[in-house]
C-alpha cells in the first residue's frame, strides 16, 4: 500500500510544469536534501519538497508553479535514463496481454534493454515469480540494473510493502545460454531483439506446451524473417496473430481556435510504430 503522508528523502517525485501550446513537461527526481531540481522556470531546492504532502503546487525561484506528485510506473520507465529506444508503456500492455502472464510464474526476457520491460514483468509476476533478462550489451546490462534497483528502493520508502526482488539480469548473448535454459521451465517468453531468431532455437525447449513467446519487432521485413526461419527450421511455433502497435501524440485545441477542445495530430511529432508477433508453442504430431 502506498503511504499517504507527505514526501521524504528518497523518493521519487515528480514535478509537473505547465508550457506554451497547452502542454506539461514532466520532470523526474530522487529526492535529496541537498539537491536541486532545475526546471526552465528556475530551481527548487528538494528540501522545500520533502515534508510536503504531494498535489500541492510549489513556486521554482523563476516563478515557474511547479504541481509535485509520485510518479506511477509508466511515468518513471517513460523518464529514467535509458541508452537503447525502451518499450513503450502502450506496447507493454499489449505484450503482457499476448503473454497472460500470472503471479508465480517465470517469464524469459531478452535483451533488458534500459530495464522498461523487466520493471512490468516484475510487477505482473509478484513476488513468487520470476523474471530472467538477458542482455548481450554490457552497458544496457548495467542500465537496466541501476533503474530497476533505483525504483525498488524509492518503492521502499514511499510505500509500505517493498517492491518484489524477483528479476535476475543476465549479461549474456541468449544464442549461447543453451546449458543455462536446461534447469528452467518457462511459463512465456519476451523477445525484444534484433535477430529474435537466434534466440527461439535455445528457448523453446524450456517454454511449457502451449506456451506464449511474444516477438516486439520494429518493422514488418523483420516479422517475415522471423517466421521464414521457423519455417525452414521446424520450430514448434504457431504464428496466432500480428498486430502493429502506433504512438501518435495530439495536442488539445489552441486557445484561439474557433472549435474548442479538438484534439489533433501533434505537427512536431513524427508517429512510431511497432509490430508484436505472438507465437504459441504446441506438440507436432507424431508421424
Amino acid at each position: 500500500a502506498r503511504r499517504s503522508g507527505p514526501f521524504r528523502a528518497g523518493e521519487l517525485a515528480l514535478a509537473e510544469v505547465r508550457r506554451k501550446h497547452n502542454t506539461t513537461l514532466k520532470l523526474l527526481c530522487r529526492l535529496a536534501a541537498e539537491a536541486v531540481l532545475s526546471s526552465p522556470g528556475g530551481v527548487l531546492p528538494h528540501r522545500d519538497i520533502i515534508g510536503q504532502l504531494p498535489g500541492q503546487v510549489l513556486r521554482a525561484s523563476g516563478g515557474a508553479r511547479l504541481l509535485l506528485r509520485r510518479p506511477s510506473l509508466d511515468e518513471y520507465v517513460l523518464l529514467m535514463p535509458r541508452g537503447p529506444t525502451i518499450a513503450y508503456p502502450k506496447d507493454v500492455s499489449a505484450i503482457l496481454m499476448m503473454m497472460d502472464i500470472h503471479p508465480g510464474d517465470t517469464v524469459l526476457e531478452t535483451g533488458s534493454g534500459s530495464g522498461a520491460m523487466s520493471l512490468f514483468l516484475s510487477r505482473a509476476v509478484g513476488p513468487k515469480g520470476r523474471v530472467l533478462s538477458y542482455e548481450i550489451r554490457d552497458d544496457h546490462h548495467s542500465l537496466a540494473k541501476k533503474n530497476y534497483r533505483c525504483w525498488r528502493s524509492a518503492w521502499e520508502i514511499g510505500h509500505l510493502d517493498e517492491w518484489p526482488d524477483n528479476v535476475e539480469f543476465i549479461l549474456k548473448d541468449i544464442s549461447t545460454a543453451a546449458a543455462d535454459m536446461k534447469s528452467v521451465t518457462l511459463d512465456a517468453v519476451v523477445l525484444d531483439m534484433l535477430n529474435p531468431q537466434c534466440a527461439l532455437p535455445v528457448v523453446h525447449p524450456s517454454l511449457k506446451q502451449g506456451g506464449v513467446c511474444a516477438v516486439y519487432l520494429a518493422n514488418i521485413t523483420q516479422v517475415i524473417d522471423l517466421l521464414d526461419t521457423i519455417r525452414s527450421c521446424k520450430l514448434p511455433f504457431l504464428c496466432e496473430r500480428i498486430i502493429e502497435v502506433t504512438h501518435r501524440s495530439c495536442d488539445a485545441a489552441e486557445i484561439n481556435c474557433s472549435v474548442p477542445y479538438i484534439a489533433r495530430p501533434s505537427h512536431w511529432q513524427e508517429g512510431h510504430s511497432a509490430f508484436l508477433t505472438k507465437l504459441r508453442k504446441f506438440r507436432p504430431l507424431l508421424s
